[in-house]
């Protein structure tokens, strides 16, 4: 049966407020949480990003929810302190964590000054890096000499059972190649055919592991202000690649969406004003096989969103 969680956006909220927000959350009936790890947003009208490992510390101690995180080792991350961070975690939550490893984005990496790698050679970096992840994270001593370097590298604290190593898939060929050595993955809504057509090509690949998806929507009393909401928080997040993956500044973002309509951002934001709607689509996604789907309200105040599908939309959901 599939779970239904919420999906923190560091980008958009404080991370005091966003607390408040997990924590109302798992009140509000939802059974898991995700969130991604950013160092700038995808706007200046988002105005936030948090360290999202600090925050996960904070929300694993005060709720009983299962936790996710999108993260990027390899150029803003050496991959030995992440494997640490995930070991932390997992060492003081045993069972409540996993972590999905991407290949990053310029908008989070170009902070070091390195050079930004063509998406092969960041393709190959990242696969490097959860090779060496997963060792040490299996209590290995590990040195490794590659387009990334670890030299005696050990975690003194293991978690067991180790934390899931989740591949983030948005493209077919994404989503084939993470098969290699995800234990799950993870990608976002987009029309059906469309997903169901990931989802063949990571299981036809020899992808195993639960399939969790994220999905952007926008809820509001009224159809204007649902459509207000989401083309004002999520406009700069329509674009295909390679945009999203080399812009380097939120001022970027802003430019290029400067003209960006609400038909556009219906593209990849699911907008109604109908929790009835809103309880169609999620079931259509359901029977797509996702075990897990995190919702994503892409307004920045959550207690509305929260309290309605709380009320409306969960129950109904798992009931069917």
């Amino acid at each position: 049966m599939t779970r239904y969680g919420f999906h923190a956006s560091h980008e958009q909220i404080s991370p005091r407020q966003l607390l408040a927000d997990v924590q109302h959350a798992e009140r509000a009936g939802f059974q898991m949480a995700m969130c991604s790890d950013h160092f700038s947003p995808w706007s200046q009208r988002q105005g936030h990003s948090a360290f999202a490992w600090s925050w996960l510390g904070a929300a694993l101690a005060t709720t009983d929810l299962t936790f996710g995180a999108v993260s990027a080792p390899g150029q803003r991350y050496h991959p030995a302190v992440i494997a640490q961070a995930i070991g932390t975690l997992g060492t003081m939550f045993p069972g409540r964590f996993w972590v999905a490893l991407g290949s990053g984005e310029a908008g989070n990496e170009h902070i070091t000054g390195d050079r930004w790698p063509a998406k092969e050679v960041r393709t190959r970096r990242l696969e490097e890096c959860v090779d060496v992840i997963r060792r040490l994270l299996e209590g290995e001593e590990v040195s490794h000499d590659g387009l990334v370097t670890v030299d005696r590298a050990r975690l003194w604290d293991v978690p067991d059972p180790r934390p899931r190593l989740v591949g983030p898939a948005v493209s077919l060929a994404s989503a084939s190649r993470v098969a290699a050595w995800s234990e799950g993955m993870v990608t976002v809504n987009q029309p059906l055919e469309d997903l169901r057509k990931r989802v063949d090509a990571y299981r036809e690949a020899g992808g195993a592991g639960p399939l969790a998806l994220q999905v952007h929507l926008a809820w509001a009393p009224t159809e204007q202000e649902a459509e207000q909401i989401a083309h004002e928080q999520w406009r700069s997040n329509v674009f295909s690649e390679p945009i999203p993956w080399d812009l380097e500044t939120p001022e970027a973002f802003d430019a290029v969406s400067e003209d960006v309509t609400v038909e556009k951002v219906r593209t990849v934001v699911d907008i109604s004003s109908d929790l009835g709607r809103h309880c169609e689509r999620l079931a259509e996604y359901a029977s797509l096989d996702f075990d897990e789907i995190y919702l994503h309200h892409v307004g920045q105040s959550q207690e509305r969103f929260l309290d309605a599908f709380g009320e409306h939309v969960i129950p109904q959901l798992k009931e069917g």
